[in-house]
This record gives structure tokens, C-alpha cells and sequence, in this order.
């Protein structure tokens, strides 16, 4: 296994780089990384919880089941 120190000198290295299709991939990638983690917190959290927040059960249990790909518009 690669530690996250190691990925980060391994691409950094002089005569390594990406190509830009690649970048964009591994950052939308990264971007259904956190959707996914993001949907899983908002479903574990109690109705109490999302009202501090503001935000509506009903929503919240709409949102968290959105597919991992589905990115809200605008969202980087």
C-alpha cells in the first residue's frame, strides 16, 4: 500500500505529470468520494439534527439517497 506522503513525492516527481483528462477524472472521482461519505453522514442524523441544521427530514432522506454520481448542480 502507498502512503498518501508517498502518492504526493511520487506525483510531484520531476518528469511526472497528468494530462488534463486525467486530473479532471481523479477530481470528479474525488467529488463522488465526498457525495457519497456527505449522504451517508446526512442519513445517520437524527430529526433534531437536521432541524439545528435547518433542513427538513424529508429532504434530508431525499438527498441521502441521491446515487453517488449524481452531483448537485455547481457542485465542485
Amino acid at each position: 500500500m502507498i502512503r498518501t506522503a508517498d502518492r504526493a513525492s511520487m506525483l510531484a516527481a520531476p518528469g511526472f505529470s497528468l494530462s488534463r483528462g486525467m486530473r479532471a477524472a481523479l477530481g470528479r472521482a474525488a467529488l463522488m468520494l465526498r457525495l457519497a461519505a456527505e449522504r451517508r453522514a446526512l442519513a445517520r442524523l437524527d430529526a433534531s439534527r437536521l432541524a439545528d441544521l435547518g433542513i427538513d427530514p424529508e429532504a434530508a432522506r431525499a438527498e441521502a439517497a441521491r446515487p453517488f454520481w449524481d452531483a448537485p448542480a455547481g457542485r465542485a
